[in-house]
């Protein structure tokens, strides 16, 4: 029985996960793939995030070059070159949205990132694209 004068109980305490329910984790709560890919991309010198004249959305510019764009919170289309694609035996995706018909032999590669270890492994793509240029 909650002390006298508190405020009764209405069920829904528990609708909110643990984690969300301090406004300290607000933020954590509500960041995309692409919040947490860009917070560790903006620490790689020369690495910044500009609006794309060319695929008018957010893009990766390295020293002033874009190399590239996010097609949504959970892919970035990267220019990392054919040889390299190939050297880590990197496929286009199933499915593809954007580029359904792009070359095998694209300098292009479309990677979709959900999980922490996802992130990780664009975050070392995006550093190896960024020695091409």
């Amino acid at each position: 029985m909650p002390p006298a004068g508190a405020p009764r109980p209405t069920g829904l305490e528990t609708a909110t996960p643990p984690a969300c329910d301090l406004p300290s984790f607000f933020r954590a709560c509500m960041e995309t793939p692409k919040d947490k890919l860009l917070a560790q991309l903006r620490l790689i010198d020369g690495v910044e995030e500009r609006p794309s004249a060319v695929s008018g959305g957010s893009s990766l510019f390295y020293r002033g070059t874009e190399f590239g764009h996010f097609h949504h919170a959970n892919e970035l289309d990267l220019r990392l070159t054919k040889a390299l694609i190939r050297t880590l035996g990197l496929q286009h995706p199933a499915g593809s949205i954007h580029h359904p018909t792009r070359s095998a032999n694209s300098a292009w590669i479309e990677l979709r990132f959900e999980t922490d270890a996802d992130i990780g492994r664009t975050v070392e793509l995006v550093r190896r694209a960024t020695t091409t240029l």
